[in-house]
């Protein structure tokens, strides 16, 4: 049996959709929402949400047990881009002031990126980036 080639469509636009599962729906929301400003795109009911920054999509479910199976993929990390890189320290310094759980403070990287992490309410690590080819 021969396989077919194909050539690959055409370009896609890129990744803009991400669905965690998180332990506290409610406190996830509100993070995503009231501190990074995401708005609420549709509740199709009360365990689970989609969010939206206006060119994205975040779909927070309510995990039914609060570690995730070990069969189920793991993520590193998500992230936010910033436009500038001096809101990135501006991002920082909210965040830290609202007590959001930070991971490290920003620092700049080598391709002239600078970023810093933190964690949601779930522990999901959350990168907040300035990065100068899609800034």
């Amino acid at each position: 049996m021969s396989v077919k080639k194909r050539v690959r469509p055409g370009k896609t636009g890129g990744m803009r959709h991400v669905a965690l599962f998180v332990d506290d729906l409610a406190a996830c929301e509100h993070f995503y929402t009231e501190l990074l400003g995401m708005e609420v795109e549709w509740r199709p009911d009360e365990q689970n949400v989609y969010l939206t920054s206006g060119n994205d999509n975040l779909a927070l479910h309510q995990a039914a047990e609060p570690a995730a199976p070990a069969h189920q993929q793991k993520l590193d990390h998500i992230g936010f881009i910033i436009p500038a890189i001096e809101e990135v320290d501006d991002w920082f310094e909210f965040l830290t002031a609202h007590d959001v759980s930070i991971r490290n403070p920003p620092r700049t990287h080598r391709d002239g990126a600078r970023s810093f992490y933190c964690y949601d309410p779930s522990g999901t690590v959350v990168q907040i980036i300035y990065h100068p080819p899609i800034s």
